[in-house]
């Protein structure tokens, strides 16, 4: 990959210098996961920063024989830094939704890089704040109706890593549980609210490509506004 291409496909590097940029392609390691498989384990967080090329990925949170998605990541976005900052154990690994792509950078060559450059030292910052904040709202929203709540979801995973269209934006047809998870609702509420969004034309559903597309996002948005 090209540094040019690097640093358009990751926001993170917006302000990185070409040095930093170059220096990291050198190091980074590539890895390709077909869909269900195990990115990463909960006992080797630490070990390195991924980074997602293509596909998606889901972040759990493991309670015995119970887990609970606690996000979902798509292209464009990292994940493994808070780990390296924080050696306490976790219960959480990383699974792939989809066929993915990865590039990871050791913890210990991410680490001196931040060093190297504080002007991506302030970047990681800025959006790791921006994740606390994400988090701060979706905490404040745990009281409104669960359409709304759903709403807002499926517009931020648009947001952050939807892929435009002429039919509108699309991601990823996420399993019910999964977005249940995230949205803090149950499963039956998002199976009831996603089919009533289908007949409302607001998303169209492609099980066979497994796409989601978001077709009426004025709509959603005046939706995910309510509350």
């Amino acid at each position: 990959m090209q540094t040019k291409a690097f640093n358009e496909l990751f926001p993170l590097f917006n302000t990185a210098n070409p040095e930093t940029l170059e220096w990291l392609l050198s190091v980074v390691v590539e890895h390709q996961y077909p869909a269900d498989r195990a990115v990463l384990m909960e006992d080797a967080w630490g070990n390195a920063v991924y980074f997602i090329v293509s596909g998606w990925v889901k972040v759990r949170r493991l309670f015995g024989d119970n887990v609970f998605t606690l996000a979902i990541l798509g292209k464009g976005d990292f994940f493994g830094e808070m780990a390296i900052l924080d050696e306490s154990p976790r219960s959480t690994d990383v699974i792939a939704l989809t066929d993915v792509k990865l590039l990871s950078v050791s913890a210990q060559r991410f680490i001196q890089t931040l060093f190297k450059d504080p002007q991506l030292h302030h970047r990681m910052l800025q959006l790791m704040v921006r994740r606390l904040r994400q988090t701060n709202v979706r905490i404040q929203r745990r009281h409104q109706p669960p359409a709304v709540k759903l709403a807002n979801t499926l517009i931020g995973l648009a947001e952050n890593y939807g892929q435009p269209t002429s039919a509108g934006i699309q991601i990823f047809n996420f399993p019910h549980k999964d977005l249940a998870d995230i949205t803090d609702i149950s499963v039956e509420d998002t199976a009831k609210i996603m089919e009533k969004l289908d007949s409302k034309g607001w998303i169209k559903i492609d099980p066979e490509h497994q796409i989601l597309c978001l077709s009426n996002l004025k709509q959603l948005t005046h939706l995910a506004s309510r509350g």
